[in-house]
């Protein structure tokens, strides 16, 4: 299923026209809450997202970072519950906070800019701060320029 996503998000209109694919997986109670809350009230964000709904980011594997850039995604983002009482899973995300940070480090010795993966906490009700951080992400990774793997699935 990731490779359909992956391949189906961004867009190059030629030379110099980059367009950044983003995956983004989404914890279901909170972030995919607030990109649903998007867009019930029709607030926009780049298209250029691809949203994985995850039960709990911390049911997160290094390996779905690998395999997103691997099928040439420009960035990947991990969006969940706020730390504390917001995590349905009670800890959670305290766990996706190290592996996330354990996996940034492995993607740094891999060459890639830390910036390329990212971690955001956005509950449910938080729908201006999910476009937010969508829209900052997709500027970063437009300065950032493509993957370093110059991989192209188009």
């Amino acid at each position: 299923m990731q490779e359909t996503v992956v391949e189906s998000s961004g867009t190059s209109k030629g030379e110099g026209d980059f367009e950044p694919k983003v995956i983004a997986f989404c914890c279901n109670w909170c972030a995919y809450g607030a990109s649903d809350l998007v867009g019930v009230s029709r607030m926009q964000y780049p298209a250029n997202i691809r949203i994985i709904r995850v039960m709990c980011t911390g049911r997160f594997d290094p390996s779905f970072a690998l395999r997103a850039f691997q099928k040439g995604a420009d960035g990947v983002l991990i969006c969940g519950c706020h730390p504390g009482l917001d995590c349905h899973y009670v800890e959670g995300n305290v766990r996706a906070k190290t592996k996330i940070d354990r996996t940034r480090e492995m993607l740094t010795l891999l060459g890639f800019e830390p910036e390329r993966f990212q971690l955001h906490w956005i509950s449910a009700s938080e729908a201006q701060k999910f476009v937010q951080v969508m829209t900052d992400f997709v500027e970063l990774l437009h300065k950032l320029g493509p993957n370093p793997l110059g991989v192209s699935t188009e």
